[in-house]
């Protein structure tokens, strides 16, 4: 075996396994703390509550479709399933620079992802350094405190209604999702 297959292997497994780290349900060490991913869509900071999310992929392809709704970017596939894809700084009404280059496939059905330019790290902070957002409408529920700033919290299922709404679908009942 060469070194370069060496190599290959190990970049292979080690993306198996942090794919199917977010297949698993999110961890809770002490029950006080709160997992995170830390992203820019945009320029702007953001953070996702981890288990809203069931996978990030960087680089994925996504095929344009004709549309006027300015936040669907297209399509991508996962696992043999096509999945829309929409740009998150787009609806959270923020202008688009790029492309984004990651993809978060949200949890809960039918399958969706969102799109956002950087994933800066993951956070695992304690839940008193998160604030509630009120129960206000919105995409963004709560903040979190860090070192480097507070970081808004975009809330996944909220954001899923605004793409059903922009896409036109009628509410799914509580009892189907």
């Amino acid at each position: 075996m060469t070194r370069a297959t060496t190599v290959a292997e190990r970049v292979a497994r080690l993306r198996a396994d942090f794919d199917r780290s977010f297949a698993d349900p999110a961890r809770v060490f002490d029950g006080e703390n709160i997992e995170l991913l830390a992203v820019r869509a945009g320029e702007r900071p953001y953070a996702i509550r981890l288990d809203q999310a069931s996978g990030v992929h960087p680089d994925r392809p996504v095929t344009p479709l004709p549309t006027t709704v300015r936040a669907l970017l297209g399509v991508a596939g996962y696992a043999g399933v096509v999945v829309p894809v929409y740009d998150l700084a787009a609806l959270l009404g923020h202008p688009v620079p790029q492309r984004p280059r990651w993809l978060l496939l949200t949890t809960g059905a039918p399958p969706l992802a969102f799109a956002f330019h950087e994933l800066d790290r993951h956070l695992r902070v304690p839940a008193t350094d998160v604030i509630d957002g009120g129960g206000r409408p919105g995409c963004l529920h709560g903040m979190v405190r860090l070192d480097d700033g507070d970081r808004p919290i975009v809330d996944v299922p909220a954001t899923r209604e605004l793409v059903h709404q922009l896409a036109g679908h009628r509410p799914v009942p509580e009892e189907i999702r």
